[in-house]
């Protein structure tokens, strides 16, 4: 079985598929890809399931040493990848000799890259999901980020190298965005009409301390309607807290399953990638859309995603 060698980690990267559904009950995440599209459009590229497991890797790449030939693609951000010295492009299918060693960086783009091999990384499943999930030290290579020494199985490959790359144009309408799109949060009547318009006329800064687990946000505070606390209820990926201090926080991939802060809004589904891409400093607003248009979002990067004008001719 061939094999991948992982000479130098990079800051954080892990093991992750399309995460796990439907245990948000027991108290476990989905976890997953920080940015589902770079890993499905990799996927697309290499010749795997769309939810096939790869490396995730976060502001710095590592090195890698593949000892057999191998089929990968790089997408997300640009790490200023090489292969044995020569740059590697994103978003496009490339052969690995036997013993050629990819190389990445520091990101030059967004937050995050992803490293797809044909054939998929090969680590037990663990509830139906080969993702990491870092908090509970659960999934992925051993539940936790790759370090120097690791081995990873890559899955037995099922065709022969085809050179397939993305169209720029297409690429383009499923970029990541600073202007996240949210539907109103269950609490959000809780907020004063002032507090609401602050919310979506100010721009935040993502804190340093944000993670898999969730997005601080730096910026105006938003106060509440006095009166009382709620009681704690299950939370949805994305959905946007206040917190006591009036600081937002997004929840993303390693959530907690439940809390007690007041949500204001949640950001769409089509918008979830993009919080994938962010990085500590960067500013984003908020635009409040309707579910109808929530939906149709959805739908329409779905369609892109299957389109056969995806792939360049």
């Amino acid at each position: 079985m061939s094999v991948i060698q992982v000479q130098s980690p990079g800051l954080l990267t892990t093991v992750q598929d399309l995460g796990r559904e439907g245990f948000g009950p027991l108290g476990v995440s989905a976890s997953g890809a920080a940015d589902a599209i770079s890993l499905r459009l990799g996927n697309l590229l290499v010749g795997n399931a769309e939810g096939a497991a790869a490396l995730e890797m976060t502001l710095l790449g590592g090195t890698f040493v593949f000892p057999q030939d191998a089929i990968i693609a790089l997408t997300g951000s640009d790490f200023g990848a090489t292969l044995d010295g020569s740059p590697l492009a994103l978003w496009t299918s490339a052969q690995v000799k036997p013993g050629q060693t990819l190389r990445a960086g520091s990101t030059r783009s967004g937050a995050r890259s992803f490293l797809c091999v044909h054939g998929g990384i090969a680590e037990k499943p663990f509830l139906g999901s080969a993702s990491t999930h870092l908090l509970s030290g659960l999934g992925g290579h051993q539940g936790r980020a790759l370090r120097k020494g690791d081995v990873l199985r890559i899955g037995p490959a099922t065709a022969p190298f085809r050179k397939r790359t993305l169209s720029p144009r297409e690429l383009e309408r499923l970029s990541p965005r600073k202007v996240l799109r949210v539907t109103p949060g269950p609490q959000g009547v809780w907020f004063l009409r002032e507090s609401q318009r602050l919310f979506y006329e100010s721009a935040y800064r993502i804190a340093e301390e944000s993670n898999r687990m969730g997005l601080r946000l730096i910026g105006p505070a938003i106060a509440q309607r006095s009166g009382g606390e709620m009681i704690t209820e299950g939370v949805s990926l994305g959905a946007v807290q206040i917190t006591a201090g009036g600081q937002p926080i997004i929840l993303f991939v390693e959530q907690q399953t439940t809390g007690g802060y007041a949500k204001i809004a949640n950001v769409i589904s089509a918008d979830l990638h993009s919080l994938g891409q962010l990085r500590p400093r960067d500013e984003i607003r908020f635009e409040q859309v309707g579910w109808d248009a929530a939906s149709a979002l959805l739908l329409e990067q779905e369609r892109l995603l299957t389109s056969p004008d995806l792939l360049a001719p």
